[in-house]
Formats: structure tokens, C-alpha cells, sequence
């Protein structure tokens, strides 16, 4: 599986902020899973930016699309806004169950806009900016990303990990 880290940040464009989000992702990633990141990069909080990273990854086969940052209140924050105009089918049950797990650690996770969705083969979530929130999130989805991978790209027997009643 391939993934892209793609980090939104003005700040972390212009090189006065340290991403800690992006590299944690990949740390992540590496320990818990068998798949490569391939691709990551910092854009800045704009549509336009966020939107061409995406769709150009989404092109060049990424099957895994984890963008960090922009997800808040803040008249910058547009990464759901990006990640609406670049998916073709929305996933709210994986922004409703990270919400849902943050909001067991602080009622701030009420305020998260984050999306997820799919482009082509392509899965794309919205993931906080903060390193804390980013280890949270990766602890809801991680479990459930295998599969739904498998679904995506209409692997044999993906169905079979269905249960039945």
C-alpha cells in the first residue's frame, strides 16, 4: 500500500514551524504497518494547494491519503473544504468514530471539521494538526484501515470479513 502524508501549514511552508504532525504519521505508519509512505509534503492552508497535492496523488496511485492540519475554526483552516471538492464519495463514519474517541479526551474534539472520503482507489482522512490528536486518530482508524483498503481496491475475499448476524 502506498501513503501520502500531506501536512497543511502556513507556517510549516515557510519554514517557521516544525512539523512534528507529518513525521509522526510516518512513524506511525512504519511501526504499525507494512506499507510505504511514498509520498508527503507540506502545502499551505489553500484550497487550490491542498487541492492539487490531492488530486495528483490521488492520480499517481496513492492508496492512502492522510492529510494533518487545517481542520479547525480558523478562517485558514479550508482542508475539509479542499477535500470535499477532490472526493467523489464522502466516509463520515471515520470522522464521526475519531471525533467520537477525542471527545473521551477533551470536548475540543467537537470542534474538528475533518473529513474523509474517496477518490477513484483512493482513501483520504483529515487528521488534527496536533501531535497528541494525531497519535489518537491513528489509534481509532488503524484497526479498520486494512480493511476498508481491501475493499476499496476490490481485493478477493475483502467481503469475507463481514460478519454476519
Amino acid at each position: 500500500m502506498k501513503v501520502g502524508i500531506l501536512t497543511i501549514s502556513d507556517r510549516g511552508v515557510r519554514g517557521e514551524y516544525e512539523d512534528r504532525s507529518g513525521p509522526l504519521i510516518t512513524e506511525i505508519i512504519g511501526r504499525r504497518t507494512s506499507w510505504q509512505v511514498s509520498h508527503q509534503a507540506i502545502v499551505a492552508d489553500d484550497v487550490e494547494e491542498i487541492k492539487a497535492a490531492l488530486l495528483a496523488w490521488c492520480q499517481e496511485g496513492v492508496h492512502l491519503i492522510l492529510t494533518t492540519g487545517g481542520t479547525g475554526f480558523s478562517p485558514r483552516d479550508v482542508t475539509p473544504e479542499a477535500t470535499r471538492q477532490v472526493i467523489e464519495r464522502e466516509t463520515p463514519g471515520i470522522a464521526e468514530a475519531m471525533r467520537a474517541e477525542s471527545l473521551k479526551v477533551t470536548q475540543h474534539a467537537m470542534l474538528s471539521r475533518a473529513v474523509a472520503g474517496i477518490r477513484g482507489q483512493t482513501l483520504i482522512v483529515n487528521l488534527p494538526g496536533n501531535p497528541k490528536a494525531v497519535k489518537e486518530n491513528m489509534d481509532v482508524l488503524l484497526p479498520v484501515l486494512p480493511h476498508a483498503l481491501q475493499l476499496l481496491s476490490d481485493h478477493p475475499g475483502s467481503e469475507s470479513e463481514h460478519r454476519t448476524v
